[in-house]
């Protein structure tokens, strides 16, 4: 019960135990995300850099470190054959598997060849491989990257950042958030709650600033819960 509800927290939906394993030729997204016949993979256990992602070379210069590992993949599978096992469902609806390619398992394979990190807040089965590639120096471990997942939010802290400066103002006195979340449910959030800081208005998207809770439940927004 505890790691269903932890994967819940994660946005991750568990399969169940019989899910049925599934191949296909293989077409690289990028580092850690594949498709496989017509199923969008996500690779389980690993993180790669994102396109996009740059890297610093130990004399300082810098490059697309997130592209070559997507090109360093597709060298090594792009129209293969995988069989996968899914795992679960991630919240971008993704299937998250472990695939393998004539016998070898793809996850394994991308970080003991160091172009991808082991994923370890998912899962263990690869921290030996990329203590082994650290050791070695191989691929990513050469140069300073952040990690894929800091990388991610910084992206999003940056955007985040750069709407809300775009962002209309509010009328004076008018400091309800009207926000629509990406299902089209219409939410306000008062100051000093748990999301309010992040939540920025799009006036494109049909979100506004309401001048009392009345005026928001009026025009068919409710109160976010925290």
């Amino acid at each position: 019960m505890l790691r269903i509800c932890l994967l819940i927290v994660l946005g991750l939906v568990p399969l169940s135990a019989g899910a049925e394993g599934f191949g296909g030729l293989v077409r690289v997204i990028d580092g850690d995300t594949l498709d496989v016949g017509e199923v969008r993979v996500r690779l389980h256990g690993i993180d790669a850099p994102e396109l996009g992602q740059i890297c610093t070379n130990p004399d300082g210069a810098t490059w697309d470190c997130g592209t070559w590992v997507a090109e360093e993949v597709r060298a090594r599978i792009e129209n293969r054959e995988a069989r996968c096992q899914a795992v679960e469902k991630d919240r971008y609806d993704r299937t998250v598997a472990r695939c393998t390619v004539v016998g070898q398992d793809v996850g394994r394979m991308l970080v003991a060849d160091g172009l991808a990190l082991a994923y370890r807040k998912y899962s263990m089965a690869y921290d030996l491989d990329e203590k082994a590639a650290v050791i070695a120096g191989r691929g990513l471990h050469e140069v300073l990257m952040a990690r894929p997942e800091d990388h991610r939010r910084m992206v999003r802290e940056e955007r985040a950042a750069e709407a809300q400066a775009n962002a209309p103002a509010p009328q004076a006195g008018c400091v309800i958030k009207g926000n629509r979340s990406g299902s089209g449910n219409q939410i306000y959030h008062m100051p000093g709650q748990a999301d309010y800081d992040a939540t920025v208005i799009s006036e494109a998207k049909g979100e506004r600033w309401f001048c009392s809770e009345a005026e928001a439940r009026a025009a068919g927004w409710r109160r976010a819960k925290r």
